[in-house]
Order: structure tokens, then sequence, then C-alpha cells
């Protein structure tokens, strides 16, 4: 009888921790750049949760994180989306820039790719080089 019990309290319990329609999950990391240079005060961080798995159409915004620069780098960020958006075969990725005055200083060149199946290192480690 007592094992009954507990079995049916263990099934319980794990039927409560599966996420709710709905439920967000999260992407953290840093942006960072090699110069060794500081940022001004007016200096912006966008950073970008995307789909970018059809190649003649515009990524697909899961989350976009917009605001002033707090500090110097590593600038952090935090993202989050809903694992029921997430489909499989799909391809995504985080990209970043920092503006300055409304003018592009720094931008994200490489793929950061991320799977999307809580797998992902976090922080997540984002580098943008400068635009010339």
């Amino acid at each position: 009888m007592k094992k009954l019990m507990l079995v049916c309290l263990t099934t319980l319990l794990g039927a409560c921790q599966t996420l709710h329609p709905g439920a967000k999950t999260s992407l953290d990391g840093e942006v960072f750049y090699l110069q060794r240079i500081a940022l001004p005060p007016s200096a912006t961080l966008s950073v970008s949760l995307q789909d970018v798995s059809l190649a003649d159409a515009p990524a697909v915004v899961l989350d976009e994180q917009k605001g002033p620069v707090k500090g110097q780098v590593p600038l952090p960020f935090h993202l989050s989306y809903d694992p029921a958006q997430i489909k499989p075969g799909h391809r995504y990725s985080v990209s970043a820039r920092i503006e300055v005055n409304g003018e592009l200083m720094f931008i994200t060149t490489e793929n950061h790719a991320v799977q999307l199946d809580g797998n992902d290192p976090q922080p997540l480690k984002i580098r943008v080089d400068a635009v010339r």
C-alpha cells in the first residue's frame, strides 16, 4: 500500500513540473567586443532571438531586448521565449548590435546558433565587431 501511494505521489509531482502552456523560458548572456575602448553614455544595446530557418525571408523575432547601455562590456542580456513556439527542424540564432546616437558602432558578424532545447550554455557569449 505504501509503495502504491509513493508511486501515485511521484506521478502527481512529476505532472506538476511540466511547463504550462505559455510558460516562458529564458536565455541569459553577455555581449562583448575585443577593442579596448569605452562606450559613451549615449550607447544603446539591442539583442534579439530569431528564427532564421528561411533563407529567402526575413528572420522571425521571438524576443528582443533594447535599451541604454549600463556600464561597460561585458553587457548582460535576458531573452524570453515560449518553448511551445519552438519548431523542430528550425534554426534559431541570437544577434546583437550597439548604436551610438543612432549610428551603428558594433554588430554580430558570426552566426550565434542556439538549440533552445535547454542545453544551450548560459551565459551565452555574443561577440560584436566594430563597423568600419
